[in-house]
Formats: C-alpha cells, structure tokens, sequence
C-alpha cells in the first residue's frame, strides 16, 4: 500500500504557477516532456528556466510556445541534430533574457541554497566573457589570509532558489521515494526547490531504503510534493536504463521548428493527438 497520495498530470501541471522559476533537467536527467506539453497546452507565462546544466527538446518547445521570459543555462542545444532553432530565434529578436552560465556556476547556486548560505564562491570563470557579463556575480578578493594567498581574486555567485522542480523518473517505491540512479543533480535540483513533482513509469511496491544498493541511488520522499504515474512521459528524450531516445521523432522536431510555421503545426498536431 502507499503511503502518499498519487497525483494526476493535471494536478502537477496546476502547481506551476506564471512566472514562477522552473527547474529544469538536463536530457539524460529524465526530461519530464509529457508534463511539458500539458504545461504549454495550459498557457503558462512568463516563465524562468533554470536549467541544470543545459536544456534541448523541452526548453525549445517551452520557448517556441510563448512561456518562457528567462532562462540561465549552460547550453540549449539539440545535439547531434544541431541548434535548438526557437531558442536560436529568440535570441536573435531578444524577446528572452539569456543568463549565460556554466556547469559548475550553475551547480555551485544550487548548492548555496543546499547549505542556507547567501552564496557560494568559484573560481574557474574569473576574466571570462560570461563573467562579464553577469553583473549579479561579484569578485572579491580572498579574506582567508591564513591561506597566504594575496591579491587572489575570488568569484561569489548568488544562492539560487527554484520555485519548482518537475522530472521524470523510472520509478517510485510505496513510500514515495524516487529511483534516479547516478543522476546526482537531480538531488540538487529537488534540495534547492520550494516543491518537487516526479512523474513516473511506475510505482513499486517495495522501499528502497530496505536495501543498501538502492537506497545509494534514491531521491528521499521527504523531498517530494507529488508523483504521478505517466507511461513514456520522457518520450522522445530517453529515459536512461528504461528506454532509448526517439531520435527519429527528435529529427522531425529538429526540422519543423526551423520556422514558426512548422513549430506551430508540429506543436498543435503534439498537443492535440
């Protein structure tokens, strides 16, 4: 028997709010596509991506759709299929505000939040373009003189707060922990956010915390708001360990988003089969 309430698709999407900052899975982290269509389907505005530590198929489709005002990553890409073409337009006519960042930056925000810090520092992007070019990091200079270090420039990034988090999963057991394997960020993601919601292929009935193997490789459902069981709902992306990507389908993305037109058709026939 479970010992959480079971959520619908809808219930999850109703939770997400215009505005608010969603995070964001990378493609090999368990992109929650199905919840991402019925988020588009529902209108939603104004969004925040904050993508850990890129985003492709979903962050395009959301900013193709019109939901999205913001977004901080590390890349937004479709791969081997080349650009993610929505995102590629939207930067062109500006109509979003790119936070250019990178995979430890990203992290490290995460993190401060993690340990309730007001930052955390980091080193690597010191005299980059990037660095430059985001006037909410700061650099000081290196207090710890006991370090002997003098002069040394240190990079302090703002703690970072994600409104919600939403990822797909290969399953949950009865106590509502989720299974995510050697996917790590999604820890910190889940850490670093007001409320998680986790679709999943299905629900076992078993604790993983019962055995020590797979109790390594769990999300705590002490983290966890809502799951909802939703059949392929990584599809096209994989859902690693389940199933391959689509590429095939992530092709066909590829090439009918080059143009809003073809965006458009592709979205309607995806949102309304």
């Amino acid at each position: 028997m479970k010992s959480f309430d079971e959520l619908s698709l809808k219930e999850i999407v109703n939770e997400v709010k215009d505005g608010c900052i969603l995070g964001v899975p990378a493609d090999y982290s368990g992109v929650p596509i199905e919840f991402t269509k019925r988020l588009i389907k529902k209108g939603i505005k104004d969004l925040k991506l904050y993508c850990l530590p890129l985003t492709t198929i979903q962050g395009d489709m959301l900013i193709g759709s019109g939901c999205v005002s913001e977004i901080e990553a590390a890349a937004v890409t479709l791969g081997e299929f080349g650009l993610a073409p929505r995102f590629s337009e939207a930067v062109e006519n500006g109509s979003i505000l790119i936070k250019d960042s990178t995979c430890p930056a990203l992290h490290a925000q995460l993190q401060a939040t993690e340990k309730s810090v007001p930052f955390m520092p980091l080193r690597g992007v010191i005299g980059s373009d990037i660095q430059k070019h985001r006037k909410d990091w700061c650099i000081i200079e290196n207090p710890m003189k006991s370090s002997g270090a003098l002069n040394e420039p240190i990079l302090l990034l703002p703690a970072v707060q994600l409104d919600i988090l939403v990822f797909h999963a290969s399953c949950a057991d009865r106590n509502g922990n989720i299974q995510i394997g050697r996917r790590r960020e999604l820890a910190t993601l889940a850490h670093a956010s007001k409320k998680v919601f986790v679709t999943v292929e299905k629900i076992l009935d078993t604790d993983f915390f019962e055995d020590e193997l797979s109790a390594a490789t769990c999300l705590p459902g002490l983290y966890i708001n809502g799951i909802s069981i939703v059949k392929n709902g990584a599809w096209p992306c994989a859902l690693p360990g389940v199933y391959p990507a689509d590429n095939k389908e992530i092709k066909k993305y590829s090439l009918a988003a080059k143009t809003k037109q073809g965006f458009d058709d592709y979205m309607n026939q995806s949102l309304f089969i």
